[in-house]
């Protein structure tokens, strides 16, 4: 893809993830990698093994060429304690699954924005709680790709 900034990043599709402490949400972008879409919402704390074959599944499913993880960054840019948690978490995947790549992606505002979103579009409050997270996960991976155009 010469003139775009995806150059060295094979084809294929881009998974992201919004890792709360309560939910992780989900998103991945098309093959051509233009439009990003929530696909899930998983609680942290289901079982055992938890989200991580549900995570485990979307890698089957999707065979992204890149796992995008929100990294969570306070106004002024530094991280905080929430930001060395997902650091700590991106570390142990990338061990845990040496074969994918894995990077991080500020995810400033993304929850606000997809809250104020679905307000908009006059989704109850249960129902917002079920979306939000698949939402502000495709917000951290439309800004992604935006951010990789020419």
């Amino acid at each position: 893809m010469s003139g775009t900034r995806d150059e060295g990043l094979p084809k294929g599709r881009v998974l992201a993830l919004d890792v709360g402490s309560v939910r992780i949400g989900a998103a991945v972008t098309d093959p051509l990698r233009v439009i990003a879409q929530g696909i899930a919402v998983w609680p942290v704390n289901d079982g055992k093994e938890g989200w991580l074959k549900k995570f485990e599944a979307c890698l089957a499913e999707y065979d992204p060429v890149l796992v995008l993880i929100g990294m969570p960054t306070r106004t002024s840019g530094s991280a905080g304690p929430e930001g060395e948690r997902i650091a700590a978490l991106v570390a142990g995947l990338r061990e845990s699954y040496p074969d994918r790549t894995f990077e991080t992606w500020d995810e400033r505002y993304t929850t606000v924005i997809a809250q104020r979103a679905l307000l908009e579009g006059d989704v109850s409050r249960r129902e917002r709680r079920g979306k939000v997270d698949k939402v502000a996960a495709a917000l951290i991976l439309q800004s992604w790709l935006e951010h990789r155009r020419p």
